[in-house]
C-alpha cells in the first residue's frame, strides 16, 4: 500500500479519522510474552492487528469471539484527549451515529467507557474512496453512478435527521468489501433546528461549498 499518492488538501482538522487516518502499519501487535494474551483482547473482541496510530490513540482490527465479526477498534486515550479540544468532537460523533442506521453510513456497534480510553467499536471497512481512485485511476460511468448514488443516499438520510456532515471528502468515505460506500467521521458534524442555518467555516476547503468558503450561512 506504499504508493505514492497525490498531495492531499489540508484539513482545518488534525483530528485522525476513524479507520484510516493514522500512521499504517501491517504488522501485528507484540507485547511482553506474560501480558500479550491479555492485552490482546478487549471485552468479546479479539485484536487481530493494528491499522494505524494517530495523535490521540490507536486503530485495531478486531473480531468478536462469538460471531466472528470483523469490527475495528478505535481505542482514544482520555489523557491526551483532556489536553485538546477534541472531547467535544468525539462525543459528537458518538451521539450522532448512534442515531444514524443507514447501509452507506459507518455503524457504532459499542462503546467501552474506563478512566484510562474511551473505545468506539465500529463497522470494519478496509479501504477509502481516495485510495481507490488513486490505485483505479478514472472509475467507468456505471461505477462513479453507484458511488454518487450511495453517497446522495446517505446524505439525504442524514439530512432528514438534521445531520449535517461538514467534512464529506474521499478520505472520509469508506468501502468495504463489497466496495460499497460507508461514510465516516462525524466529528465535525452538528445538527440543524428549523429555520435556522449553520455558519461555522469547517472542514477540508479543497471540498468546502462555496457558501462555506466565503462565510455565508448554509443548511
Amino acid at each position: 500500500m506504499e504508493q505514492q499518492h497525490p498531495q492531499q488538501p489540508q484539513s482545518q482538522s488534525q483530528h485522525p479519522h476513524p479507520q484510516q487516518h493514522y500512521h499504517h502499519t501491517h504488522h501485528q501487535d507484540h507485547g511482553g510474552a506474560g501480558s500479550q494474551k491479555e492485552s490482546n483482547r478487549i471485552g468479546k473482541y479479539q485484536i487481530v492487528k493494528t491499522l494505524g496510530e494517530g495523535s490521540f490513540g490507536k486503530v485495531k482490527l478486531a473480531y468478536h469471539t462469538t460471531t466472528g465479526q470483523r469490527v475495528a477498534l478505535k481505542i482514544i486515550n482520555r489523557k491526551t484527549l483532556a489536553k485538546s479540544d477534541m472531547q467535544g468532537r468525539i462525543e459528537r460523533e458518538i451521539s450522532y451515529l448512534r442515531l444514524l442506521n443507514h447501509p452507506h453510513i459507518i455503524k457504532l456497534y459499542d462503546v467501552i467507557k474506563s478512566k484510562e480510553e474511551i473505545i468506539m467499536v465500529i463497522e470494519y471497512a478496509g479501504k477509502e474512496l481516495f485510495e481507490y481512485i488513486v490505485q483505479n485511476g478514472r472509475m467507468k460511468d456505471q461505477q462513479a453512478r453507484r458511488f454518487f448514488q450511495q453517497i446522495i443516499a446517505a446524505i439525504d438520510y442524514c439530512h432528514s435527521h438534521k445531520i449535517v456532515h461538514r467534512d464529506l471528502k474521499p478520505e472520509n468515505l469508506l468501502l468495504d468489501d463489497q466496495l460499497n460506500i460507508k461514510i465516516a467521521d462525524f466529528g465535525l458534524s452538528n445538527i440543524m433546528s428549523d429555520g435556522n442555518f449553520l455558519k461555522t467555516s469547517c472542514g477540508s476547503p479543497n471540498y468546502a461549498a462555496p457558501e462555506v468558503i466565503s462565510g455565508k450561512l448554509y443548511a
